[in-house]
């Protein structure tokens, strides 16, 4: 029947065998765009799977999440990478934002 178990650090298997990884990751971008498609979801400016990404930093940094975790859980080198995820939540831009100089008019 089947050979000894390995270990794969792969997210997304291919469903038949070899069960691995995919070489890159244009085919899981393809699935996700054929599912968003399929669901009649559209409008985003991030297709495929960065769309998961996205909406995966989003929620977190709704939920305090720093922007150091979220770098590592999305395994960026840099904070600078992250930082693009900072314009998605207005409310936390705004607790940063100074005052208006002479008031608001």
């Amino acid at each position: 029947m089947g050979g000894p178990l390995r270990r794969v650090d792969a997210v997304f298997l291919r469903t038949l065998a070899p069960h691995v990884g995919f070489a890159s990751g244009c085919a899981i971008t393809m699935i996700a765009k054929q599912a968003l498609e399929l669901a009649g979801i559209d409008g985003y400016a991030h297709q495929g799977a960065h769309l998961f990404r996205h909406s995966l930093a989003t929620d977190l940094l709704r939920s305090g999440a720093s922007f150091a975790e979220i770098g590592q859980l999305l395994g960026h080198r840099s904070i600078d990478s992250t930082r693009i995820y900072a314009k998605l939540d207005i409310e936390k831009l705004r607790e940063l934002s100074l005052p208006w100089p002479g008031g608001v008019q």
